[in-house]
């Protein structure tokens, strides 16, 4: 998704209203705008500050109540240690889950290439030049390995 980024208003009773389509919008549906590579930013209606920090991290924490996607211990953990721990953490999980992105992006592009090669039979993402040259190379070593087992199995007795 290339749009711009969807300016949403939150007002005093938490309600959230969508500025670029006119009309309200819930938590559930910022976090699907979300997953399908939109941007937002979410402000306070009558004070301009930028709540979308929050608004973010209350979309996790609902997720939280579903799914317990981090351990107590761990989250005892980022409370204990206080701002230190918390900006390293911060730190850490930026640039994991950016390696993390850009290895699902490599692996979309292999797979993407190696369907265009053909795929199925091919498990190599490098294109061959001539299919059909390599067909025929790979049945002459096949009939010359069929040759030598029977050689083998001749001279074995079977």
């Amino acid at each position: 998704m290339t749009e711009e980024r969807v300016l949403i208003k939150k007002y005093s009773n938490r309600k959230l209203y969508d500025l670029n389509r006119s009309r309200y919008i819930t938590l559930e549906e910022i976090a699907e705008l979300i997953r399908q590579g939109g941007q937002v930013k979410i402000v306070g209606a009558e004070t301009q500050e930028d709540l979308t920090n929050i608004t973010l991290v209350q979309i996790l924490l609902e997720e939280e109540k579903r799914r317990n996607l981090l351990p107590v211990p761990f989250l005892h953990q980022l409370i204990q240690y206080g701002e230190m721990y918390q900006d390293f953490f911060r730190q850490y999980l930026a640039s994991n889950l950016d390696a993390m992105i850009s290895m699902q992006r490599d692996a979309e592009k292999g797979i993407k290439q190696w369907t265009q090669v053909g795929g199925v039979g091919d498990m190599t993402l490098i294109p061959q030049p001539d299919t059909r040259e390599t067909s025929s190379n790979l049945k002459a070593e096949l009939d010359s390995l069929k040759e030598k087992l029977s050689e083998l199995e001749e001279k074995l007795g079977l």
